[in-house]
């Protein structure tokens, strides 16, 4: 429970003061990245440190003078909270592995008054209950003063602990249950129980016992290191906070209540206040009306022996049947599932809920049963958190009779991306909080386009590369405490690697990234046959989620060899890395690599393509047929030029064909750029605009009302190719140093984009009017590039250009 989050937003406005207080990115004192820290990590007392537990840690000290500089660096684990003098100022740490353990550098020189002054900390560890994506060693908590003159608040025996019995965990049921479940255990709070304002300065902690001093803090470069966490300063920014009201109160048991959202209102007033007798049951079913990422915040008053239910769900279910949604927006005759967090009041006036994690939801049930005491719920909103990405990119269509659904495609899948990036990419928020790398790989383009913050997608790059094994290859996701290996997903990684030198201006980390490149095609050529063709590749090899194909995997022969799904995405994976060592590495192996890539590109045509059906099989022997092959074998330049036109087109056409998910489409729309049918994209778009029509606000994993997910980011590709394949802007150098602008409009005549770019940003307008096309390109400084237009080149330089065709 943490009362003050919803305090600091009222008092800091939307949480400015938060973003202030975090420094991300701060250089450490070059003795704090490779010696042992003064502070010792600090545990509870006298409990297991593997189990489940929240615990409340505090510091008081006293400062003379207002402070000038009071730099902390702090993290925990699993996670913490921490508030200085009552304000919560920072939370983490942002999740890694324990290799890579961050810690968050904090200014506290805003919090710090002359006086007594205390700093607290909770944190808790889910145990068993943990989320899949929580590596964890053991509880503890850690915070080292930036300099000696405030050594005093170092972590040690000087600190006070406090073992909260308040909390117990509320794993989902199994009859709650509607999809593979990757998170960690609801929490129950028992408020009898709970050491209100524990964080304020001025809390009675004179029972509190000792807490217990470990090891000290050891970063990752320090020498023989004495624990397992080995430190490393947190590189990505604060996540956003602001507070979110719900939108609608759509259903109502028990009590009669007016919807207090019927009119706009901001925060404060009106309140969702109603009042519960005592001895009474009530439901109330609130809509946010979209999809959110967010910490609700319950404030009650009284009601001592009333048990609150919060129940969180993506959109209910028709006929308590769990697989089938209908329209998102329809909740007549349907059934609530979700996991639930449980609030116990103790009767005391404005006690103040939120989960000590945020969730995700667009409908929440709130369901209260008092006992002798009446209860007045005095309001209930969220505070919506998520990776600060901000919109640099736009599309504007001028022409009122074509495009016209563009923007809400843009908007519902920005929004998506958004709720999938928090402290790693997500391929889920509501079901497993796992960053997958092919999923990861979709999400890092739209970042790079919509935003041009490349930040997360470096910390993603990273956290993968680390999850490396002996093998060489990554697991499918990371961070992950569960060994997952989809071998596939190793190979998009050195695409994403790929797209971070095209779009990225950092060769310095891609250079440090290339040794596990490598790695991963060393393991790839220990199943490749002569011919360059992979058999029996262990593990998960996912391609696509296709009805018919066994867990995602593309039919190869009997044998399991041969698939050629693996072997385009390999030899994809050949010409990445091959750019990347003759500018960056070994030219060499670059060598070596384009000429693997071509013997496999010989065996693909020689045993795959099929020139009847003028259609590349999934196998040799020609048993099934794929979109996702075709694809590949288009985006490898297997196809080549003479085909490739001809293989999409038909791809599109063919129904007998295995047909792309939605996460998927992403290569296949991909390749209409490729062959000169970029014109045709919007056509392409159906399926997003049937999940639009099912009340959908962000896109699910699939099509369709069997969708387990609401919200998966690699649904957002369109956010990518309305700027790459319809106003065709794309990276043709290392870093966005050259560009192609390659329109491919359709039936639009007049449009006006912007993509940001490491230097500045990319503006072109492009109107159309009969034959003639104009173009007006303005490109950052030591930008240059080419505009292309039905076969005809013309050059850009930096600064303004116009071209007139």
């Amino acid at each position: 429970m943490k009362p003050m989050l919803w305090r600091f937003a009222l008092v800091m406005g939307a949480c400015a003061g938060l973003t202030h207080a975090w420094q991300s990115g701060v250089a450490a004192p070059l003795d704090l990245l490779h010696r042992a820290w003064p502070a010792h990590w600090i545990a509870p007392p006298g409990v297991s440190l593997e189990d489940y537990g929240v615990y409340h840690f505090r510091k008081s000290f006293d400062v003379s003078a207002p402070a000038t500089h009071f730099v902390v660096h702090v993290t925990g684990d699993n996670r913490y909270q921490l508030y200085m003098n009552g304000l919560r100022v920072a939370w983490g740490p942002a999740r890694g592995d324990l290799t890579h353990w961050r810690y968050e550098t904090v200014d506290l020189e805003p919090y710090v008054h002359a006086g007594k002054n205390v700093l607290a900390a909770v944190v808790w560890n889910d145990g068993p209950y943990k989320a899949v994506a929580q590596v964890t060693n053991e509880t503890g908590f850690l915070l080292e003063a930036d300099s000696a003159e405030h050594a005093d608040v170092n972590s040690g025996a000087s600190w006070k602990c406090f073992v909260d019995k308040a909390y117990t965990p509320a794993p989902i049921p199994a009859d709650q249950v509607t999809g593979y479940h990757a998170l960690a255990a609801n929490e129950r709070l028992d408020g009898s129980l709970y050491p209100w304002g524990w964080e304020e300065s001025d809390y009675d902690d004179s029972k509190w016992a000792q807490a217990r001093q470990g090891s000290a803090g050891s970063p990752r470069d320090a020498r023989d290191g004495p624990n397992r966490w080995m430190l490393v300063s947190r590189e990505i920014p604060p996540m956003e906070e602001r507070p979110q009201l719900f939108r609608r109160v759509r259903q109502v048991e028990g009590i009669e209540l007016k919807d207090p959202y019927a009119e706009t209102r901001s925060i404060g007033e009106p309140k969702l206040r109603f009042t519960v007798p005592a001895k009474t049951k009530v439901r109330v079913l609130l809509d946010q009306q979209e999809l959110t990422t967010a910490f609700p915040q319950l404030e009650v008053s009284g009601g001592k022996g009333a048990t609150i239910q919060l129940r969180y769900a993506e959109s209910l279910f028709k006929q308590k049947n769990p697989t089938d949604k209908g329209n998102r927006n329809e909740i007549e005759g349907k059934t609530f599932y979700g996991y639930a967090d449980w609030f116990l009041p103790d009767g005391g006036a404005s006690r103040r809920y939120a989960p000590l994690f945020w969730r995700t939801y667009r409908y929440v049930e709130m369901d209260i049963q008092t006992a002798d005491q009446p209860l007045t719920v005095v309001d209930f909103y969220g505070i919506y958190t998520g990776y600060p990405f901000a919109p640099q990119a736009h599309f504007v269509v001028d022409d009122p009779g074509a495009g016209g659904d563009i923007q809400k495609i843009l908007d519902t899948g920005f929004h998506t991306a958004r709720l999938c990036a928090h402290e790693t990419y997500m391929d889920c928020p509501y079901y497993e909080q796992l960053q997958y790398a092919g999923d990861a790989r979709i999400q890092m383009m739209v970042s790079l386009y919509m935003t041009g913050d490349a930040r997360l997608m470096k910390n993603g790059i990273a956290l993968l590369n680390s999850s490396r094994t002996a093998e060489g290859a990554t697991l499918s996701r990371a961070p992950s405490f569960l060994q997952q290996y989809i071998p596939p997903f190793s190979l998009w990684w050195i695409g994403m690697l790929h797209d971070y030198w095209m779009y990225a201006d950092d060769e310095a980390f891609v250079r440090n990234m290339l040794p596990g490149a490598r790695a991963v095609l060393s393991f790839y050529s220990r199943y490749q046959k002569a011919s360059g063709s992979l058999e029996h590749m262990p593990w998960w090899n996912f391609v696509d989620w296709v009805k018919g194909w066994e867990s995602g995997e593309a039919p190869a022969e009997a044998d399991g060899s041969s698939a050629a799904a693996l072997d385009l995405q390999l030899i994809l994976a050949y010409q990445w890395a091959a750019d990347l060592e003759e500018k960056l590495g070994m030219p060499p192996l670059a060598a070596e690599y384009r000429r693997a890539a071509e013997r496999l590109r010989a065996t693909v045509l020689a045993t795959d393509w099929d020139s009847a059906r003028g259609l590349f099989a999934d196998q040799p022997s020609h048993r099934t047929y794929s979109q996702q092959v075709n694809a590949l074998a288009v985006l490898s330049g297997v196809a080549g030029k003479d085909r490739a036109r001809g293989v999409v087109e038909r791809t599109l056409s063919d129904a007998t064909l295995a047909p792309a998910s939605i996460y998927f489409r992403a290569y296949l729309n991909a390749t209409l750029r490729e062959v000169g049918l970029g014109d045709r994209y919007l056509d392409q778009l159906q399926p997003w605009r049937e999940m639009l029509a099912q009340g959908l606000t962000t896109w699910a994993e699939w099509s369709g009302p069997d969708a387990r997910s609401d919200c998966h980011a690699w649904g957002a590709s369109p956010n990518v190719e309305i700027f790459r394949t319809l106003a065709g802007i794309e990276s043709t150098g290392p870093g966005f140093s050259k560009v192609r602008v390659a329109p491919n409009p359709g039936s639009i005549t007049r449009f006006h984009a912007s993509v940001p770019h490491p230097r500045g940003k990319i503006e072109f307008i492009f109107e159309r009017s009969g034959a003639v096309v104009k173009a007006t390109i303005r490109l950052p400084e030591q930008t240059s590039g080419e505009f292309v237009w039905r076969g005809k080149t013309r050059e850009l330089h930096a600064g303004g250009n116009y071209v007139e065709m």
